[in-house]
């Protein structure tokens, strides 16, 4: 990792007197293996490393930036990226609230988030594990007909980021998965059902946990037919609990509500949501896989309380969305990769967990509901920026306080601001998952839930 630091520090160096420069590196190594029928469909592994270069040259009307990156850390490159991203600046407008991350005084955790087994354990190792998984998901239960695919991946990533404004940071992590797509039939009828485990490296996977899912999420739809469009209360799956939340914290960042792309644009202090809601975002639990001691522009990643029993308390800024506001940053600038440019957002939200398992908020929710296992159409039927939220689903109604028949090719339709303040339960269940949210079971009233 030092390399990856004195590498920074090496293009920093080479500011001039009117300048300020930040270098982002990071390397990475990823493998990927697929098995189909007991034998290695797809085997891969690959080595990454980059840099990104931001200059920014101050003048009289504001500040410009420049930004380049280069896809190797060979000297040349280096030399190019930083030659080009000087270049680039000369072109942008001058931008008064334009600048680079100044270090604040606050001490990264102290948290690992890197497994050394992901890089220990052998490529066989490997591959048996996604061989047993794919044999156990087709030998488990008789409705399923095939294995459409049993994958195994893990990865490992270092990156450190230095500024001639005195950032310096350094971070790593890795995680490792393992996922299985079954398919269930009876009769004439099939279903697909996926399942999942994750974990910082290898020997944390379980892969009876990820076939039980994917069996169970299958079999469970034989016999799915349209619901009649009624007016419903809606628990969702962990899983889908964790793509809303995700939608919600892109309506949370502090650039777009700037940007006025944000319900949330003007309601700072407002009641929000039901009171059983709080919502934060921590990248500094462990447990979460996009966890990160430091942000992506090299500021302590830290805990930001953003809605506090339904009140909204805040926002996510990174350093240029804070200046707009007259704000600090909160320690939140995501990038994707070196290849990318700072900017607000969330890491790792989780809803503060109530107390009842999936069961009973099934129970309490009674008649007139529907168990939502996956919805699809998200990324335009579910919009941060008008609150608007129709998307198709798949999953099971409840009937008198239990899963009963399974239901598909249904649409369910709300908006996010009366989704927050028509929560009536949190599960206890809180999964940690890839992406930016948490999942747990989520009960939401007043949906209108068409289908036949």
């Amino acid at each position: 990792m030092s390399d990856l630091q004195d590498l920074a520090d090496s293009v920093i160096a080479r500011a001039g007197a009117d300048e300020g420069i930040e270098a982002y590196v990071a390397r990475g190594v990823e493998t990927e293996i697929r098995v189909y029928e007991g034998s290695i469909e797809s085997l891969s592994s690959a080595t990454s490393a980059g840099i990104g270069v931001r200059v920014l040259r101050e003048n009289p009307d504001g500040a410009q930036v420049g930004f380049a990156w280069a896809g190797s850390l060979d000297g040349e490159a280096i030399d190019r990226a930083l030659a080009e991203a000087r270049q680039n600046a000369t072109f942008a407008s001058p931008d008064p609230m334009m600048a680079l991350a100044v270090p604040d005084g606050v001490t990264p955790a102290s948290i690992a988030l890197r497994s050394l087994d992901v890089e220990t354990m052998s490529t066989d190792d490997k591959v048996a594990l996604a061989l047993e998984l794919e044999a156990m998901t087709r030998s488990s239960d008789p409705r399923i007909r095939q294995v459409d695919a049993a994958d195994y991946g893990d990865h490992v990533t270092e990156t450190a980021i230095s500024s001639t404004t005195g950032i310096r940071g350094r971070s790593e992590r890795s995680s490792a998965y393992l996922s299985v797509s079954a398919l269930a039939g009876s009769g004439d009828d099939t279903q697909t059902g996926s399942g999942l485990s994750v974990a910082r490296g290898p020997h944390g996977l379980d892969p009876s946990l990820a076939s039980a899912q994917a069996i169970e999420r299958s079999v469970r739809m034989l016999g799915a037919t349209k619901a009649p469009s009624a007016k419903v209360t809606v628990v969702f799956d962990p899983r889908v609990t964790s793509t809303i939340l995700s939608i919600l914290g892109a309506a949370l960042s502090g650039e777009a509500v700037v940007k006025g792309r944000s319900f949330f644009e003007g309601r700072l202090g407002e009641v929000v949501a039901s009171s059983s809601v709080t919502l934060v975002d921590d990248p500094t639990v462990p447990e979460a896989f996009t966890a990160s001691t430091i942000d992506g522009e090299g500021l302590a990643c830290r805990r930001n309380l953003l809605i506090e029993g339904g009140t909204l308390n805040g926002f996510v800024y990174d350093s240029v969305a804070a200046r707009r506001v007259g704000a600090v940053s909160t320690g939140s600038a995501v990038r994707s990769g070196y290849s990318g440019t700072p900017s607000a957002g969330c890491r790792a939200l989780v809803l503060t967990p109530g107390t009842l398992s999936p069961e009973e908020i099934c129970t309490l929710v009674g008649e007139d509901g529907i168990y939502i296992q996956s919805i699809t159409g998200v990324h335009s039927g579910a919009s941060p920026v008008s609150g608007d939220f129709s998307v198709g689903a798949e999953g099971l109604m409840i009937r008198g306080g239990q899963r009963a028949e399974p239901v598909r090719e249904v649409t369910v339709a709300s908006t996010l601001q009366r989704m927050l303040l028509g929560v009536v339960a949190i599960g206890a269940d809180l999964t940690w998952l890839p992406g930016a949210a948490a999942g747990q079971t989520l009960a939401i009233g007043d949906f209108q839930l068409s289908g036949s």
